[in-house]
């Protein structure tokens, strides 16, 4: 993992299609984790509750 982590923003010449799929996985792990993390507090942020006074001026 600390692999991954030290090579992102790393240039390196790529030798073979297999090397680069392997690249690509790995970004694209990265992508669905942080959208893992992020879209559930995203979406607490918008249905948060309101206060007493909002709710009674509906």
């Amino acid at each position: 993992m600390t692999e991954i982590f030290s090579a992102v923003g790393y240039t390196k010449s790529i030798h073979t299609l297999v090397d680069f799929y392997q690249y690509i996985k790995a970004v694209e792990y990265l992508i669905c984790v942080a959208f893992f993390v992020s879209f559930p507090m995203f979406f607490r942020y918008l249905h948060k509750s309101q206060p007493e006074t909002e709710k009674a001026s509906r």
